[in-house]
């Protein structure tokens, strides 16, 4: 099947990381560890943008957006240099920011989605070093703010900015472009997803090759699905009563869901960028093959490991490798079980209760799954009790032995399993009927009674052989 895309949609994506794993900010020696310090007591004349202060490049930035460039199939440019971005607004103290221009770092990569007529490629138009600005804290919301504070711990930071072109369709393939780049940057350990501020979105919008609309700062993946799916109806709704999408930037208010004009888009000569003084141009197309070796195993490639590997099934081996701490929690389990098995109770069952728990991988012991498993491929405990110890262990706590003795979760079998047959079939005639007549389904309603009866602790096949066998005499 091919997208043919009816409403000429076209969004791209320029999405700020900052590199929150560095011990110091881009262009001064203040600590990146401000988030839960005091307002403005992670600064200093460089990065308050004092007179006279002048700034020193920080090495271990530059590796990591080379880093991130060789991971996202970018190319070195020979030659990369600072600018001077002016503009003024409170949370800039020079009153211009120290960014990259016409020579960025790196520049034409592509990363591969799952859109929405099977993989589907994104192109990285170029990838730029920057600082952050500071913070701005609105008394109130954007639009009716009693005041504004301004805090520069932030000021300063190392970011890396990603670049798109509009090569997305739907507001699902900007969400699952952003999940891709999250989970390639965790694997390259240069940030930390977890912090207030360390992945922000400015998506930019136009359907029907018209003009294109930029919504700047949204905090988080669903929030950008939620704000492209919004302009996309607001400028089909504009279109058809006959009214004209003009270039601007709009702010997406979180809680109503809703895009917000902020004002007209500015042009790159609005900026006045010109050559930063006080930094050198760099060459460093050199450090690129000792970065190259020094890159970890990335998604695509551990995904396609783990089936060759374990012999785990597509579906799975995506999800285990969706996130770097559910790939290694999976390759400790799967070393010490079935493989198979690992990969279905890693990745369906355990993430499905640790996602319905808004909790991480890590609130489990990998000793603990191993161990449940080992009692279900032993046929002590039935997988619904393996699963309701899971739950247990995560709401409650304890050991999973402890719990399957505590809730009398041990396997039933022989008489106790015949006779809760037995019963079921004399207490549900019409279930029974309707099977004998030909409803299949029936059939699981009983199995369901019996398990209902033996407290889950009978193992579900065995328990419809026996009523089949029951029913045919």
């Amino acid at each position: 099947m091919v997208y043919d895309n009816p409403d000429g949609v076209m969004i791209g994506l320029e999405v700020h990381v900052q590199l929150n794993k560095l011990n110091t900010k881009m262009f001064c020696g203040c600590s990146t560890k401000y988030h839960d310090a005091e307002p403005n007591t992670h600064v200093c004349p460089v990065c308050l943008g004092l007179p006279g202060a002048l700034p020193v490049i920080n090495r271990k930035a530059v590796e990591a957006a080379m880093k991130i460039g060789l991971a996202l199939n970018c190319d070195i440019v020979e030659q990369t240099q600072f600018h001077r971005k002016n503009y003024y607004y409170p949370d800039l103290p020079k009153g211009f920011q120290t960014t990259q221009y016409d020579f960025p770092i790196v520049g034409d990569g592509k990363v591969v989605i799952e859109g929405e007529d099977g993989e589907h490629v994104v192109r990285i138009t170029r990838a730029h070093m920057e600082e952050d600005p500071g913070r701005l804290m609105h008394m109130g919301t954007i639009e009716k703010s009693k005041g504004t504070l301004i805090d520069y711990n932030r000021s300063g930071m190392s970011l890396i900015e990603i670049v798109s072109e509009p090569d997305m369709r739907s507001p699902k393939e900007a969400r699952r472009y952003l999940d891709k780049l999250r989970n390639i940057l965790e694997y390259l350990d240069v940030f930390d997803g977890s912090l207030e501020g360390s992945m922000r979105v400015d998506s930019n919008v136009s359907i029907m090759g018209g003009q294109r609309v930029e919504v700047k700062n949204i905090s988080s993946h669903k929030g950008a699905e939620r704000a492209i799916l919004f302009e996309i109806m607001r400028q089909k709704n504009l279109l058809r009563r006959g009214g004209k999408v003009v270039l601007e930037t709009r702010h997406f208010d979180e809680a109503r869901g809703v895009t917000i004009s902020m004002r007209t888009k500015e042009e790159e000569h609005d900026y006045r960028y010109f050559p930063e003084p006080d930094l050198v141009p760099m060459r460093v197309s050199d450090w690129g093959p000792a970065i190259q070796e020094s890159l970890p195993e990335l998604p695509d490639t551990k995904r396609e490991r783990f089936i060759s590997q374990y012999g785990i099934t597509e579906m799975h081996a995506k999800a285990l490798t969706s996130d770097i701490r559910v790939a290694d929690f999976f390759e400790v389990v799967a070393s010490k079980v079935d493989p198979r098995a690992a990969g279905t109770w890693v990745s369906d069952v355990l993430r499905g209760e640790l996602n319905y728990r808004d909790l991480p991988i890590t609130s489990f012991a990998t000793e603990d799954i191993i161990e449940i498993i080992g009692l279900v491929v032993e046929e002590k405990i039935t997988e619904q009790s393996a699963v309701d110890v899971i739950r247990t262990i995560l709401d409650v706590g304890g050991s999973p032995m402890d719990v399957v003795k505590e809730k009398g979760l041990l396997k039933v079998e022989g008489d106790i399993v015949t006779q809760a047959v037995s019963e079921t079939i004399a207490e549900n005639d019409e279930a029974v009927q309707d099977y004998l007549g030909g409803t299949e389904k029936s059939l699981n309603f009983l199995v369901g009674q019996v398990m209902k009866k033996t407290k889950g602790r009978a193992d579900a096949r065995q328990a419809r052989e026996l009523l089949i066998a029951a029913l045919k005499d």
